[in-house]
Formats: C-alpha cells, sequence, structure tokens
C-alpha cells in the first residue's frame, strides 16, 4: 500500500499534539499530589490527557492511510517538536548537542521515507 499524503500530514500533526500534551504534563507535575482531588482538579494533567486521547484516534485513523512502517516513524519527530516547545515554554537550553540529536533524528526519518519511496519504485519495476 502506498502511503498517501494525507496520513503522513496527520501523524506530523498528531506528534505535534502529544508534544503539547507533554507540556502540559510537565507543568501540571509541578503542583502534582497524590490526593484524588488534587488529581481531578489539575487542569494541566488532564489537558494532556485529553490530548493525548485526541492524538490516539486520530494515529488509528492514518494508519488507514499508509505503511506503519513509513508512518510511524514520523512519531519520532515529536522528540523535535518537544525539545522545540521546550525552549519556548520552559526556558530551557539546547545544546550543540541536543542539536545534533535533532539533526539525526529529522534526517533518520527523511531516510525512512526516501527508503520506502526506492521501494515502491523497485517493486513497480519488477
Amino acid at each position: 500500500m502506498a502511503t498517501k499524503l494525507w496520513a503522513m500530514s496527520l501523524m506530523f500533526f498528531i506528534t505535534f499534539l502529544t508534544s503539547t500534551a507533554q507540556i502540559f504534563w510537565k507543568f501540571g507535575s509541578e503542583k502534582l499530589s497524590f490526593d484524588l482531588l488534587a488529581l481531578i482538579t489539575n487542569w494541566q494533567i488532564i489537558a494532556g490527557i485529553l490530548i493525548y486521547a485526541v492524538a490516539g484516534t486520530l494515529m488509528i485513523i492514518s494508519f488507514r492511510g499508509g505503511d506503519v512502517s513509513v508512518l510511524y516513524p514520523i512519531v519520532a519527530t515529536s522528540y523535535i517538536w518537544v525539545s522545540i516547545l521546550s525552549i519556548y515554554f520552559l526556558n530551557e537550553a539546547m545544546n550543540i548537542f541536543k542539536w545534533l540529536g535533532v539533526f539525526i533524528i529529522f534526517s533518520g526519518i527523511a531516510l525512512i521515507g526516501y527508503g520506502s519511496r526506492e521501494s515502491k519504485i523497485l517493486e513497480g519495476a519488477g
């Protein structure tokens, strides 16, 4: 099955959602208490859970549009999103090694996409 562009685009959007949920969880964890009332009133934790639920549902939909071997590696872009969002919202610093890791993740995802395209071309030739 050829992976459709809408499925890849949706998967990129999903990684942004899950990364946003993780930022909410970070904020919620600062006032986390294992008391039932505190848990159900911690809106950042609840928001993160809801965003993850939406993202999981969308991920199932995106899997209908292509190969899991192409779509699932896109989830690794969440590391990139979290790095960028952490700079902006959490005032975290990025050093050269973190940026190098971001570049390697991006390169790996690009290579997987390219390799999948090449395998489809070879299937058509044989």
